[in-house]
């Protein structure tokens, strides 16, 4: 298996030279655990495809270590752009912009834009800035499936395919980051960790567009982030009925109704409380946990579709079986 090192001077100056020599390092961020490979270095970015089985039309985010950075990987970066910059990096939102030509086109699988973003975890930055080359990083798993939010998480699904994992803990935001394309008329391709109301008190209305069988972000095709449990969503006020032969779980957004205590073999809660910040950081543990319980069918309460409501919801909706 890959080596799972805890995040310290020395680990991470072992991990920048990986980076910088071409290998694939897994490390914490505020949202979830990235995948890295120096922005640069097609060969490396190849690699990450392979290991992750993930198709060569799904763009890749380039994450810094200093907002600056970001004039040297676009060609133009607009004022909408730098009011966001500086209200909300670094932090969980990805812009989408024209790359210049440092890029190469395997990173942004042949799109003339790209997305980048200033993380807030301080080992992904202090990562980025002992590599000394910008990271391109996608979730540390297997294409389609759940998001990893801790190393334990990144170990069982990469295995030794990859060089090294860093180990910070439980990431704190728990989704991937908001995707904004900035090219045209603001649009969001993925809901995220920022709310898109944040978003909407610096710059005006936004669109959201976060379906494409085309994709200018990651997790924008119709199936994603999936157990590989069949999940359902529960639908308001519907009655449940399981039969007597089938191994349910439950992932509740709050403290569970009674009768659901017996029709139920394993029960997640997001949140006992009903916060949906902790609900979105919860949600990938939670699913993991369901998905590795040996169940027949995961059953899904809805959240209020309001902040980060609204990412749990797309998340779940994707992972749904249709």
């Amino acid at each position: 298996m890959v080596k799972i090192i805890k995040a310290n001077e020395n680990s991470l100056e072992k991990a920048a030279l990986i980076i910088r020599e071409g290998g694939l390092v897994a490390f914490p961020t505020e949202t979830v655990y990235g995948l890295g490979a120096c922005a640069f270095n097609s060969t490396a970015v190849a690699r990450i495809f392979e290991v992750k089985q993930r198709p060569r039309f799904d763009p890749i985010i380039v994450h810094i270590g200093d907002f600056k950075d970001i004039y040297k990987l676009c060609s133009e970066v607009n004022e909408k752009a730098e009011l966001l910059i500086e209200k909300f990096w670094p932090g969980p939102l990805t812009l989408v912009l024209p790359k210049s030509n440092v890029i190469p086109d395997i990173v942004t699988a042949g799109l003339d834009t790209v997305a980048v973003r200033m993380p807030s975890h301080p080992i992904a930055l202090k990562l980025i800035k002992k590599a000394e080359v910008p990271i391109a990083a996608p979730s540390a798993n297997l294409f389609g499936y759940l998001s990893p939010t801790t190393a334990e998480h990144v170990a069982e699904q990469l295995g030794d395919k990859i060089d090294l994992i860093i180990d910070g803990g439980k990431c704190p935001i728990g989704v991937e980051s908001t995707v904004l394309d900035l090219t045209n008329e603001p649009t969001v391709l993925r809901l995220g960790g920022l709310p898109i109301e944040e978003i909407e008190k610096v710059i005006g209305k936004v669109k959201v567009l976060t379906l494409s069988e085309k994709p200018r972000s990651p997790g924008q095709l119709p199936r994603h982030y999936s157990p590989r449990t069949p999940l359902k969503i529960i639908k308001e006020n519907e009655e449940l009925t399981i039969q007597k032969n089938v191994r349910a779980g439950l992932l509740a957004f709050k403290q569970p109704k009674s009768k659901y205590k017996f029709l139920f073999k394993e029960i997640e809660v997001l949140s006992e409380s009903g916060d949906l910040r902790e609900a979105a950081c919860n949600l990938f543990s939670c699913l993991h946990k369901l998905d590795k319980a040996g169940l027949d069918v995961i059953y899904a309460e809805p959240v209020p579709e309001i902040g980060l409501g609204k990412a749990i919801m797309d998340r779940l909706r994707k992972a749904e079986v249709k």
